[in-house]
């Protein structure tokens, strides 16, 4: 009787002992598996981890088996693509310190402490304003800043010692519109105006009128620039739009 149950004891660890075997070649864990995250800031805090921030990296296991097989199909996977988004509508560009002048332009001129220089002046064909003093000043092409360094300049040669300068538009040139609107020609030009405005400020559309694009020409330091845009493109002082014909 002990012998027989000696036998059987035997009989199971060997069959222990065999299974541990089987079951050590897919279930190795000699190396475990290990995730590489990305540095952690305050955007990524805030607001989640970007698109474009690195993949988690995973280190397979070197042992095979099926977790190494696992692990490295997720490492293999390709990365998911961005999305890309339209970009948004252009405001209308404020005429502010970088705007230029040009024929047409009323300026106000201000030299503080000389009430017979300070004046409004209009730039006349020539691009130019003439000042007591000095004279014919250039405008075409400056800004405000750059014309009142300029006069600035002029007066300090010789009439006064430390002249205070500025100017500022009161008036910008005209804008035109022709083709088919209802009242086509010149008008006043209103600051952040769009071709949508300019076409309302002629009395809209004509009956023939093509209401989707129209023809801007635009000119500056007697250079023109012609494109055919939509109705929501601002306009600068100057412009002249035209209104096409539809033939439908």
């Amino acid at each position: 009787m002990p012998v027989a149950r000696a036998f059987r004891w035997s009989n199971l660890a060997s069959l222990a002992a065999s299974a541990a075997l089987a079951l050590g070649g897919c279930m190795q864990t000699a190396t475990p598996v290990a995730m590489v995250q990305p540095r952690p800031d305050l955007d990524a805090m805030a607001y989640g981890q970007p698109y474009n921030a690195p993949r988690p990296v995973v280190v397979a296991n070197n042992g095979g088996g099926a977790i190494a097989a696992l692990s490295n199909s997720f490492a293999a996977s390709p990365a998911p693509m961005p999305v890309g988004y339209a970009a948004p509508i252009a405001v209308p560009v404020r005429n502010g310190a970088s705007y230029h002048l040009d024929a047409g332009d009323k300026l106000r001129v201000v030299v503080y402490g000389q009430e017979g220089l300070t004046n409004s002046y209009a730039i006349d064909a020539g691009g130019s304003i003439t000042m007591p003093l000095i004279g014919a000043v250039p405008a075409r092409g400056r800004t405000t800043a750059g014309l009142a360094g300029e006069i600035a300049a002029r007066l300090r040669n010789g009439y006064i010692r430390e002249p205070s300068v500025a100017v500022e538009i009161e008036t910008y040139r005209p804008f035109f519109i022709l083709g088919e609107v209802l009242a086509p020609g010149q008008y006043p030009y209103v600051p952040n105006m769009t071709v949508e405005s300019a076409v309302a400020i002629a009395g809209g559309f004509s009956p023939r009128a093509k209401r989707d694009m129209v023809t801007v020409t635009h000119t500056e330091n007697g250079g023109a620039m012609r494109a055919v845009v939509p109705l929501g493109t601002p306009l600068a002082p100057g412009d002249t739009v035209f209104v096409g014909e539809r033939w439908f």
